[in-house]
């Protein structure tokens, strides 16, 4: 292992506790995460720093053991239709970022593709525990319910790259 490896390696790890402890503090706050989607910020930054494998590993692990450490998400259907959401995010926001592509585009592509494969993980997982999915709550709980969250993440993600970059905090990753 070089020390570009171990040091993502390293960053991933950071990024899933902070995906863990940040939805934590909001729930201290009454504040609900499915409104401001406090997972969706590490796990995407964890992609776009540390690379697509990366950001898919901590994609599936910050829901899950968000879940088992904290009660929070439930485990089942809602966390683990979120590992699906989530690994979704870190490995297109890390795939598209090593593409050199504009880094919102690359951010919206992240995440409307994370948002399709929520819906097909909920039809299929709420399938399995006999609940009904349509699309009106697809679109409510994906877009109208999670818009703070969403604009939240289009203006903070490019802001925190930038400045890594900027500061040259990102050259030790290549």
């Amino acid at each position: 292992m070089n020390k570009a490896s171990t040091y993502k390696l390293v960053l991933s790890g950071l990024f899933t506790a902070i995906g863990i402890i940040i939805p934590m503090i909001f729930h201290t706050f009454s504040l609900p995460g499915s409104i401001f989607l406090p997972m969706h910020i590490p796990v995407l930054l964890c992609g776009f720093i540390c690379g697509w494998q990366y950001g898919f590993a901590a994609g599936m692990i910050v829901p899950l053991l968000g879940s088992m450490i904290t009660g929070m998400p439930p485990l089942f259907p809602v966390a683990t239709v979120m590992a699906f959401e989530l690994a979704t995010y870190g490995l297109v926001s890390g795939f598209l970022s090593r593409k050199n592509m504009n880094i919102m585009l690359s951010l919206v592509i992240a995440m409307l593709l994370g948002r399709f494969v929520l819906g097909i993980a909920n039809i299929v997982f709420l399938g399995i525990a006999g609940k009904s999915y349509g699309v009106a709550a697809f679109m409510s709980g994906a877009f109208i319910t999670a818009l703070p969250g969403i604009i939240t993440q289009l203006i903070l993600i490019p802001i925190i790259l930038t400045t890594l970059k900027k500061v040259r905090l990102l050259e030790n990753l290549n």
